[in-house]
């Protein structure tokens, strides 16, 4: 599909799975703005990316200003005006060796030229205002960054693939751990590397979040300690960039762990958030802190109010801007670095990839159920104000409303998808979609899960946010809580029973979908009712017993809920494979084997159970699984997607609106 194309054809899938799509934006001090978009190759095997300017006024086209057959990501601005990326493109490998990865910076003027290149991935986490990176890169265990290349090639052509493990984690969610391990790096103006952490251990630096003081003299990042019990501890650790010496900046005792780091523009305030641990009693809450590096002053701890704050960045030594999710949308907040207190920029939409200018402009990613990421700039008189950019979207086929219901008290809210087609002398079939985590919110664009395919389809979608969503402040993240199925039922059957009445519905025909928690949600309710005509699981959870073991947050799940022969009446009540034998309505299960974060032996169990426990004849029973090899919790590859979308459509059209069988051409 051409960049400058409009989508609006719905029904049609192929069409829909090679939308251009904007993944991040970069400003820079004077106001120069780049966004990182991506496509899919012709074969739909993978997405490709590349860099784009952007006009910051919104008076001119967007245009491309990187080629390679490789792509290009991760955009950042220097100080300077020049344009740091990522990227595999040719420049720098020996002859007959494999692309590594490299740091590129391109000047406001000229060519780009590569400054260093790494056999392992790259993740830029911060530039000083020298133009000194700090990125994190994996090395193999035992190697460096001399003979890191060697090594690995020695590896893989002897086909080696074995890993001593000496502890937990094992996994990070679809990764596996011990075989190389993160090292921070810095990357000079000069290309000159410095490994700042080069005798890190195995975990240290999983996950890592870090960041660069503006003068470069210090690194700030996370480091993961392993503790008794097969627990972690997530700490800071202030990092010498002359000397390299390790100096523990934070830790807490009492069961917290520290996140995402960022120095102010004086680096003499850090701001990061400090997150509990989850327990039998209350789930994990986050706190945005404000913190002085040389002193013994408290935490300025942020007033956020309901909004779960996703992401943020200093605007100026005063004040931190920060984004996330709140009511079911989102907002951009500013908070003053002395007090915590905040006010709204602008509601009405999931924001992100913030960006801000030596000015008072802002520039971010707007994301809504109506649209799907485009740059807005926020600091203008009609906000936001959209720029120009590839990946448009047109006219949808349907009609976007907010719903509500009251349950035990609480307001229940969510979304209702209705086709244009939907009358009362044509009512649409009803789905009833619930989201993941179960800390999420159904407040953004998908390009998976997008009712909007749904109902160029005809069907009427419904996507609530019950207990636990997030935006609802820490009450509604506790409600609920410990991942209760029964009382996230209660509240979206309520929602669902209320929009189900309107006479452009159809009650008689209706649908169950939902992935990962939502997937878990689905098994559970195929063993409580047989209301629905057809379910759809994905990636989720049927024997909590075996799936808490099994998953990379093993710890955190077995800390929750407890073993579970001491918390029996918990898991009998919940554990969707208890109630197998009452399971009679179609399901849909899909999963990728690559599935850490919830392992694909639950869909494998699952389906055992379900075929062997079939008592008519083979050909005759009504359940399928959609098994996809080379996949993760997620399901990221283009060709991959499509025929997810279809499949589960198709499914659904077979069980609630009496079309055919699925047929094996949309998977083979």
């Amino acid at each position: 599909m051409n960049p400058d194309d409009v989508f609006s054809d719905f029904g049609d899938i192929e069409a829909f799975s090679r939308v251009c799509r904007i993944d991040s934006i970069a400003a820079s001090a004077a106001g120069r703005v780049v966004a990182e978009v991506r496509w899919p190759v012709s074969s739909g095997a993978r997405l490709k990316s590349s860099l784009w300017e952007l006009d910051p006024h919104g008076e001119k086209r967007a245009r491309r200003i990187t080629f390679s057959e490789e792509g290009e990501r991760a955009p950042r601005f220097c100080a300077d005006g020049s344009l740091i990326f990522v990227s595999r493109r040719h420049g720098g490998a020996g002859e007959g060796e494999p692309r590594q990865t490299s740091l590129w910076r391109l000047p406001e003027h000229g060519e780009a030229h590569r400054l260093a290149g790494f056999a392992g991935d790259l993740t830029v986490h911060g530039i000083a205002e020298d133009g000194t990176v700090l990125a994190s890169t994996s090395v193999l265990v035992g190697s460096n960054l001399d003979n890191d290349a060697t090594r690995r090639k020695e590896r893989r052509e002897s086909e080696r693939s074995t890993i001593l493990h000496t502890g937990m984690p094992i996994r990070h969610y679809d990764r596996e751990l011990g075989e190389a391990c993160p090292h921070l790096v810095l990357v000079r103006p000069d290309g000159g590397v410095v490994d700042l952490t080069p005798d890190v251990d195995a975990i240290a630096l999983v996950g890592v979040t870090a960041d660069i003081s503006p003068d470069g003299r210090r690194v700030v990042t996370t480091w993961k300690e392993r503790l008794t019990g097969a627990a972690t501890r997530a700490n800071l650790m202030l990092i010498d960039t002359h000397t390299l010496e390790q100096t523990p900046y934070l830790s807490c005792a009492d069961g917290a762990d520290f996140t995402a780091p960022v120095f102010s523009p004086s680096g003499a305030r850090l701001a990061v958030t400090r997150t509990t641990r989850p327990t039998p009693t209350d789930p994990q809450y986050a706190f945005l802190e404000i913190r002085t590096l040389d002193g013994d002053a408290d935490a300025v701890v942020a007033d956020v109010g309901d909004m779960t704050v996703k992401e943020y960045t200093w605007q100026a030594e005063e004040n931190l801007l920060a984004t996330g999710d709140l009511h079911s949308s989102g907002a951009v907040i500013s908070i003053d670095s002395a007090n915590g207190r905040s006010v709204a920029i602008v509601t009405g939409g999931v924001f992100a990839s913030l960006a801000t200018t030596a000015g008072e402009d802002v520039f971010a990613l707007r994301n809504s159920l109506l649209a799907p990421s485009e740059p807005v700039r926020l600091r203008h008189p009609d906000l936001p104000f959209a720029l120009p950019a590839p990946g448009r979207i047109g006219a949808l086929p349907g009609r976007l409303e907010r719903v509500e219901v009251e349950v035990d008290g609480t307001r229940v809210g969510g979304w209702l998808c209705t086709p244009n087609s939907a009358t009362i002398s044509h009512p649409a079939p009803a789905m009833l979609w619930v989201h993941g985590g179960p800390h999420s919110s159904y407040n953004a664009w998908g390009w998976r899960w997008n009712p909007w395919l749904a109902v160029a389809r005809g069907y009427a979608v419904l996507m609530p946010d019950p207990a636990m969503s997030t935006g609802y402040g820490h009450s509604g993240l506790k409600r609920g809580w410990p991942r209760r199925p029964d009382v996230v039922y209660r509240e979206c059957e309520a929602l669902f029973d209320q929009v189900i009445r309107r006479d452009e519905i159809d009650h008689t025909r209706t649908a169950m979908l939902g992935g990962s928690f939502g997937g878990f949600m689905a098994n559970w309710i195929a063993g409580q009712t047989d209301r629905f005509d057809a379910i759809v699981s994905h990636a989720s959870l049927w024997a909590l017993d075996q799936q808490h073991r099994t998953t990379d947050l093993a710890t955190d799940k077995m800390r929750a809920h407890g073993h579970e022969a001491d918390n029996a009446d918990w898991y009998r009540a919940f554990s969707p494979n208890v109630n197998l034998s009452r399971v009679v309505t179609p399901m849909l299960i899909t999963h990728g084997d690559q599935d850490y974060r919830v392992p694909v032996s639950e869909s494998l169990r699952m389906w055992w159970d379900l075929v062997s426990s079939w008592d008519g004849p083979p050909e005759t029973m009504p359940h399928r699984f959609l098994q996809m090899t080379n996949e993760n919790h997620a399901i990221v590859r283009p060709s991959n997607t499509k025929t997810w979308i279809q499949v589960v459509l198709a499914f659904c059209d077979q069980h609630v609106l009496g079309a055919g069988p699925i047929s094996e051409e949309l998977v083979s």
